[in-house]
């Protein structure tokens, strides 16, 4: 059962330390959120079960790590520039700002006051300038996606790697959109994290893998707990495409908030390699693009078959790091009713998204036997190479039960005084989402840990 409220979510992730306000000792940041000891933890499992699927498991995709800092130009030939803008309003009575398509009935969201602005672009993008003086010649701009050094990285991984076409270009990391109103927790921020992937295509065999990937990443969301039947799949209406889409799906869960993107899979066409190649009239580009008289570089291929070349189409999934783990989180959160008056809080993720694997726990933390031996088997299991394995030595073997529920850690494993008086040494290990108890030999540990955590 998810979340009845966003404040539930939020309250779970500040108290067992997901994310916390950024700044909060000043008052904090709006849009700007830090993930705590079990957040990071979570986010990098997320990143790297997408990474897994995109990059490991293909064959057709090459990865990329870009600067977080582009070239004016690079954003210029883009269009963000000139068009990455949202249009805002400000009320003259309470100063408060708003963007103009979401005000309602012509009234401030704030006051109520009718008494508004005219609506006026604003450029949605950070500026700043690359060198000791600031001069209109060396701006440049905090990525508002990681896509565009991808695009302007295409011949360099082609002509590194030999790749072609179909093939992508897979990358993950931060980007920066200065949004007029963040909300809804870290569902809309200014600093956040993409996975996105550019799926470079023939001309003409754009519609068949565009309903591809849709597929495959209705399935990988399944995969990390968020079922299928959860997810509105919305063919975007021709009027609401963005300027480079020929048709977008967009993939909407049922946030706390609403109904919401979580993710976006656009044909952008030959726009992007388009506005970002040499010789532009030699190539016959469908896509209205920007007139480029700067690029060094054709971004074209040689189709084997006709020996002409081209600008290859391209595919794009794109999400959200923050949006996903706030639907996994959603979908994990478990209020249980266990009777007489009781009740537990459980956070049933995906074993291989869980911050922590495995909790390991001496029955009595005054007991040097009880911790040397707990601590042991912590760093054998440690050692396999699954992920964060925790020594809990708190003395309050229930209360360390309830918090690991909480935090979605799959096994709890206790060292008792049964440990070390029996011969073979075993341990017990519960079950989070049953609860249910049984005695492993501690020989037999890392095989079993293994097999249940591979669910």
């Amino acid at each position: 059962m998810p979340a009845k409220s966003m404040d539930e979510l939020v309250s779970l992730c500040k108290r067992r330390g997901f994310i916390f306000q950024s700044s909060e000792i000043y008052g904090g940041l709006k849009g700007m959120y830090d993930f705590g000891p079990l957040g990071v933890e979570l986010k990098k499992n997320l990143k790297d079960a997408w990474w897994q699927a995109m990059v490991y498991e293909r064959d057709d995709i090459e990865g990329l790590d870009s600067a977080i800092i582009g070239h004016r130009k690079l954003f210029t030939y883009s269009g963000h520039v000139d068009t990455f803008s949202d249009p805002l309003v400000d009320c003259k009575e309470c100063k408060n700002r708003m963007r103009a398509d979401h005000i309602k009935d012509g009234k401030c969201d704030k006051c109520g006051s009718t008494n508004l602005t005219e609506a006026r672009d604003f450029n949605l993008m950070f500026k700043t300038h690359i060198g000791p003086v600031a001069s209109d010649d060396n701006v440049g701009y905090l990525r508002p996606e990681t896509a565009q050094h991808i695009f302007a990285n295409f011949k360099n991984v082609v002509d590194s790697t030999a790749r072609k076409i179909p093939f992508g270009i897979a990358q993950q990391g931060k980007a920066f959109r200065n949004e007029i109103v963040a909300r809804n927790f870290v569902f809309r921020v200014r600093e956040f994290e993409q996975m996105e992937l550019e799926f470079f295509v023939k001309p003409g065999e754009d519609e068949k893998w565009h309903e591809y990937w849709l597929e495959e990443r209705l399935k990988w969301w399944e995969a990390q707990g968020v079922p299928r039947d959860k997810i509105e799949v919305e063919d975007v209406a021709k009027a609401d495409l963005a300027h480079y889409s020929k048709r977008t799906f967009d993939l909407h869960y049922k946030y706390p908030h609403g109904h919401d993107e979580l993710e976006g899979i656009a044909n952008r066409t030959d726009y992007d390699l388009g506005n970002h190649t040499k010789a532009q009239d030699e190539f016959n580009i469908s896509a209205k693009v920007h007139k480029n008289s700067d690029s060094t570089t054709k971004m074209a291929m040689m189709d084997d078959d006709t020996q002409k070349w081209y600008i290859p189409y391209v595919i794009e999934p794109s999400a959200g790091v923050e949006r996903g783990i706030l639907a996994v989180l959603n979908e994990a959160y478990t209020h249980e009713d266990l009777g007489d008056g009781k009740d537990r809080i459980v956070l049933k993720l995906k074993a291989h998204l869980s911050p922590i694997k495995a909790a390991v726990i001496p029955l009595a933390k005054n007991k040097p036997e009880l911790v040397a031996k707990a601590q042991e088997i912590k760093n054998t299991l440690q050692k396999l190479g699954l992920g964060r394995i925790l020594f809990e030595n708190t003395g309050n073997v229930g209360k360390a039960y309830r918090r690991h529920d909480e935090v979605g850690t799959p096994l709890c494993i206790t060292v008792d005084f049964e440990t070390l008086e029996q011969s073979p040494e075993s341990v017990t290990v519960r079950d989070r989402d049953t609860m249910a108890q049984e005695r492993i030999n501690v020989a037999d540990l890392p095989a079993y840990v293994r097999e249940k955590l591979a669910r």
